[in-house]
């Protein structure tokens, strides 16, 4: 019995004249994917990516890797048979029995994309579903709620059968690769793994920067951020991770600014820095966790006297979004477990105890001009650590 892998896809469709270049990203980007499993062929047809492996036996695997592969809304399981009626109904039997098990409600949805078929997609699936119905005992027809939905679709070369509830549901969203590269300021907390997540599922590019303050964060905080860019790689390939020392910095902030001011003058350093190595990479905009009011230096006002220190756009895909709905996505990427073990960052060492939440640009301005803000700035940079993390995957 042959089995192949039916990838469906979404957005692509709507993309006219540019369609082929974002299938053949996305296609590249599958290869990419299970390059450390298997070999495999891939075709595509009908809005339908044909991937068939070398090693049957790594079939439930490469499901499971496509399933994370942004571009892709479903990946399935298919076994492949002759477009003849009644083979087509022996072999539902064959395919699906394990499925269809005494007690369970059935129905059976068939697709004639090949019109040439001589039966169509109500007649397919009045043949199959009475077959299916004599043939198994115990089962019912339910075609308003059932159990177990048999799919037949009717295809260029072959029929393709499966049940749609192993279907494992994709990421959705646009191939990585096809949207531009932009830079995730990458803490150890919840918020800014779901912002970078949400970035790439756009198919953006994405770099990671993280701001490192040895030896008032450890090492196992650094550990930390390297196991969510990790995370973040599972769905993106590989992500670069620039390493930032940030400890001078602090200090010089701490000793020569009024404490009030500290978090909003550091969150300028980061945004400052951040530019630099986003242009010198070819980024073309910064991703930052943030949501409107969720601390001191999240409210708009603060906001704004963050953004007015770079000229690139700052992507901030979670600033309608509350606590909640971010644990949410954060357990939904595998993210969470990561994010709440207790290492510190650089952010949460140095927080003051009444920061302002109402600031003015020019008082910013004015306390920040205390520092040597551009020898600062180059001397963090030159200390620079690149990374290449990879998924941890099998």
């Amino acid at each position: 019995m042959k089995e192949i892998i039916l990838v469906k896809y979404g957005e692509i469709i709507l993309k006219g004249g540019n369609r082929s270049r974002f299938e053949n990203v996305l296609m590249d980007n599958i290869r990419n994917a299970v390059k450390n499993i298997d070999n495999i062929k891939m075709n595509i047809m009908q809005a339908t990516i044909y991937v068939e492996p070398d090693d049957p036996e790594k079939i439930d695997l490469i499901c499971e890797r496509l399933a994370l592969v942004f571009g892709i809304v479903s990946v399935t399981k298919a076994g492949v048979v002759e477009k003849d009626i009644e083979k087509i109904k022996e072999f539902a039997y064959e395919y699906c029995k394990n499925d269809l098990l005494p007690g369970k409600k059935f129905k059976v949805e068939a697709k004639r994309a090949d019109k040439k078929f001589p039966y169509n997609s109500m007649e397919i699936g009045q043949e199959v579903g009475g077959y299916l119905d004599d043939v198994c005992e115990g089962i019912t027809c339910d075609v308003h709620n059932p159990d177990v939905t048999v799919k037949v679709e009717i295809r260029d070369y072959a029929a393709y059968v499966y049940c749609v509830e192993n279907k494992l549901i994709g990421q959705g969203g646009m191939p990585i690769g096809t949207g531009s590269k932009a830079t995730l300021l990458l803490s150890g907390g919840i918020d800014s793994p779901v912002a970078g997540h949400m970035i790439a599922k756009r198919g953006v590019e994405i770099d990671a920067i993280n701001f490192f303050s040895f030896p008032y964060t450890s090492e196992r905080a650094k550990e930390k951020v390297v196991e969510l860019a990790s995370i973040l790689a599972r769905y993106t390939s590989k992500i670069n991770l620039y390493i930032v020392p940030f400890t001078e910095i602090q200090l010089a902030i701490r000793d020569n600014c009024p404490e009030e001011h500290m978090t909003l003058i550091m969150r300028r350093f980061m945004m400052k820095i951040s530019e630099k190595i986003a242009i010198k990479n070819k980024s073309i905009a910064l991703i930052t966790g943030e949501s409107v009011g969720q601390v001191a230096s999240q409210t708009l006002a603060a906001l704004n006297v963050t953004n007015s220190v770079v000229d690139m756009p700052v992507l901030r895909p979670l600033i309608g979004m509350d606590k909640r709905e971010i644990i949410d996505r954060s357990r939904e990427i595998g993210a969470f477990e990561t994010s709440i073990l207790p290492y510190e960052d650089c952010c949460t060492v140095f927080t003051p105890k009444h920061p302002t939440t109402n600031p003015k640009l020019h008082t910013i301005i004015k306390s920040e001009s205390k520092l040597d803000v551009d020898a600062l700035i180059e001397k963090a940079i030159e200390g620079v650590e690149k990374i290449t993390v990879y998924p941890n995957l099998i």
